[in-house]
């Protein structure tokens, strides 16, 4: 389970990345419209539709897909001034205290942005750009990113138990 786990996490990592490599290039082909467009006025449009609203979605999309995978690759910020000077029974039980209560708050979180999918699929929410996009879509990325975060917490809180040593730390750490 473990390793099924691990690879949709790297997936979902990766999608993040193509997230945004997508941003740059919609972006950048922002960019060029304009300089065109004040070069020879008229010969291209001026604008990508909503190009603002596509690239916020893809930049919360790629934020929340990647939550999982940056924690179980050891890439989240960590100050360790106080985990590090603590035997290592000490760093056990806190590594396992901030677990639980990093699952507590994810798991609110994924429980709000749950009912807010819901109250837009209800209401028939569309974003208010150009291109009329349903806010059900990006908000439901963003909720499989949260939710797949959730379960790499309870996945790291399982390996911590089962280790039954410290396993965020890493002495390769500056």
């Amino acid at each position: 389970m473990g390793k099924a786990l691990q690879k949709l996490y790297d997936i979902c990592g990766a999608l993040a990345g193509g997230l945004i490599i997508c941003i740059c290039l919609l972006i950048s082909a922002q960019i060029i419209l304009n300089l065109a467009g004040r070069i020879s006025p008229g010969t291209l449009p001026s604008t990508i539709p909503s190009y603002a609203d596509f690239s916020g979605y893809m930049l919360a999309g790629a934020t929340f897909l990647a939550l999982a995978h940056t924690l179980r690759a050891g890439g989240h910020i960590r100050v360790n001034l106080v985990a590090d000077r603590l035997p290592q029974r000490g760093q056990f039980i806190l590594e396992a205290v901030v677990l639980i209560l990093s699952s507590a708050l994810v798991g609110y979180a994924v429980w709000f942005m749950t009912s807010l999918v819901a109250e837009s699929l209800h209401y028939g929410d569309v974003s208010p750009g150009i291109i009329p996009v349903p806010l059900w879509i990006p908000q439901s990325i963003s909720t499989f990113g949260l939710g797949l975060f959730l379960v790499s917490i309870l996945h790291t809180f399982v390996d911590l138990m089962m280790a039954g040593k410290p396993v965020l730390s890493t002495p390769d750490e500056v």
